[in-house]
This record gives C-alpha cells, structure tokens and sequence, in this order.
C-alpha cells in the first residue's frame, strides 16, 4: 500500500503540471464569463452570438470536467489507501490496485493534450479540401477525403458544419470548406495539412486500370479577431450573392442566398452557401475570410524568417504527406512519420488519431 500511495503521489504531480502547462484554471474563467453573459436579459436578442456562446459553454463544461472527476478520483483513491493503510486492512489492496490502473489510463488519455504545443492548438478550425490531379477520381477521392473528416470530427463529438460545396461535373468535389468547433480541433488537424495521395483501381475506368489521385487539406485555426481594421477594410471586401447548387446542378436553393467574399487586396476568396438565409451565410463567409487573411499574415511571416535561414520547401503535389493504397495492397503510410497501417477502411471511417498522435509526437 505505500508503494500505491507513493504512485498516487507521483500522479497527482504530474496531473498538476499538466493542469498548469494547458491553463485549465483559464478555461474555467472564460466559462465564468460567459455564463455571466448568458444571464444577461437581453443574452437572446442576437440569436446566433447566443447559439454560438452557450455552444462554448457546454464545450468548456467537457473539457473542465474531465480535469475535474481526474482530480477528485486521485484524490478519492489517496484518502482511501491511506485510511486502509492505516487500519492495516489489506483486504482492500487488489482492488485499488485495480482503481488505479484504471485512473493511470485515463489520466494518460488527457496527458496527449501535452502535445499540443502550437498558439492556437486550443482552437477551432477551419478544414478546406481541394481535389489536385487527376480528374474525375481526384474529385471522387476529395469527397472520400471530406467523408473521413466529418467522421472523425462528429466521433470527436465536435460541432461540424459544411460551409461550401463546389461540386464535380461527374462525381466528387473539386473543393470544399468545413468548420468545426470545439476544444483542440486545430491541434489535432494541423497534422492534416498537406496532399494526400490515393492508389485505386478507378471505378470510372471501364478497363478497371489502377489510377493515382491527390487531394489537397489545408487546416486554419478560427480565432477570435476583435479589431476587424486590423485585419481588412470594409471596402476591400467585394460581395456576390448566387443561388447554392447540388450534385448535377440540381437547385437547392433557388434564392441567392449564397454568400462568396473577395479580398480584393490579395485575392482570397470565402464562401458560404450553408444557410437559407443570406444574412448567415455572410456572417460565416467573413468569419471564414478573417481566419485565412491572418492565416496568410502567419505564413509570410514564417516562409521570411524560413528565407532568412535558407531553409524554404517547394510545395508540389509531388511532396504528398500521405498515401492510401487500395490496390494491389491495403496501407496507408505517412510519409513525415512513417507510421502506417493496412486498415485501410478503418481510416477512411474517420479513424485517424494514431497517425496524429504519430505526427505530434515527432515534431
């Protein structure tokens, strides 16, 4: 029992440092905070800043709980063997043995957040999928690649939401935007920037001949921008309203309610065409335009501190991060990593957390 005991102390070390080093205790005031302005009376008059908050307060209620109950069984068990040591009852000893292994296990499912070191890893994020070469199965294999997204977001139990579709002629999608909220989902996603390969044989290929497909992903952390003059001017933003399509051209909406935004500047283009109403889809096209415009600010920020060390990678579609064969074997393989698996299937189900968890642990 005092070696359990000195374990437990062990635990309840590391569980501090963990507690500190991710600032738990902030996400516990931002939850005061917004719960302050959900008691307000007049919390319901802008609808969708409601929604959006009290979505953030029952994220923040997860995340803080699960330190929480962590906290309250190591502290439990501690009060218990220490009690049981006392009175010398060894009849209690397997089982918290037992009690332990069990905490020793979710402990270490909290302790990966660890890896998350990056600025905004804490964020949501903000998923774009574009099809690359190879025509009608590069837009089959972005729709195959979008699929595997959503799957593991929802499994995550984030909140996910397609903003823009640009189908295919034949099948697929030439690209497509995605957000997704909760806590940590750029930390987990910014592994998943980069091009994907797939080998198949092609099921729009009436000689059934293996073809080779890539796909591009590119994940940006959504963050909170206060001063939007620091970002854009209004008058740099160009605005086009069109009427939101389906697979075939077929109308889902025939009102223009679809929202593209041009940063006129630099060319960036948002889109959103997820609601009926136009008003909410601007509101998440300039959401989305921020993200990318201080995405953009990020980037030639590091490629001229990149240039300054003489250390700047080209960015092909040769340089995929990661390849799916289906045919003439099942694997895929990141290359970054070289973790890989032949559960093909598996994977494209959404089921990718070892080749990230893979990816943060290397760098």
């Amino acid at each position: 029992m005092e070696n359990l005991l000195k374990n437990l102390e062990e635990l309840r070390e590391r569980f501090l440092r963990i507690k500190k080093s991710l600032d738990i205790d902030s996400l516990k005031q931002e939850k005061k905070h917004k719960e302050r302005l959900m008691s307000k009376p007049d919390f319901w008059d802008d609808k969708d800043r409601a929604v959006d908050i009290s979505k953030r307060v029952e994220e923040l209620n997860i995340e803080i709980s699960k330190w929480e109950n962590i906290e309250k069984d190591i502290t439990e068990l501690e009060e218990l063997v220490t009690i049981a040591q006392k009175e010398n009852d060894i009849s209690f000893e397997e089982d918290a043995h037992k009690r332990y292994e069990r905490l020793e296990k979710n402990f270490q499912a909290l302790e990966f957040y660890t890896l998350f070191s990056e600025e905004y890893d804490n964020s949501s994020a903000i998923l774009s999928i574009h099809s690359g070469a190879g025509g009608v199965d590069a837009q089959d294999w972005a729709e195959m690649i979008e699929r595997m997204y959503l799957r593991f977001g929802r499994k995550k139990g984030w909140q996910v939401k397609i903003l823009n579709h640009n189908f295919g002629n034949e099948a697929g999608l030439k690209s497509a935007t995605i957000k997704i909220d909760g806590n940590w989902v750029y930390g987990y996603l910014r592994s998943e920037t980069g091009v994907h390969r797939l080998v198949r044989i092609s099921p729009f290929d009436s000689e059934g001949m293996r073809h080779t497909s890539f796909a591009m992903v590119e994940a940006i952390p959504q963050i909170q921008i206060k001063d939007e003059n620091a970002t854009f001017k209004e008058e740099d933003i160009k605005m086009d309203a069109y009427g939101s399509s389906g697979p075939g051209g077929q109308s889902v909406n025939k009102t223009e309610s679809a929202i593209r935004l041009t940063h006129i500047p630099t060319g960036i283009v948002a889109a959103c065409q997820t609601h009926r109403s136009q008003h909410q889809n601007r509101r998440d096209a300039m959401e989305l335009l921020k993200a990318k415009l201080h995405q953009k600010e990020i980037q030639e920020k590091e490629e001229k501190q990149q240039q300054l060390h003489g250390d700047v990678a080209s960015a092909e579609w040769g340089n995929h991060i990661r390849s799916y064969v289906l045919h003439p074997y099942n694997m895929v393989k990141d290359h970054r990593t070289g973790y890989e698996t032949d559960d093909t299937e598996n994977v494209l189900d959404g089921n990718i957390e070892e080749f990230i968890e893979a990816y943060l642990r290397q760098f």
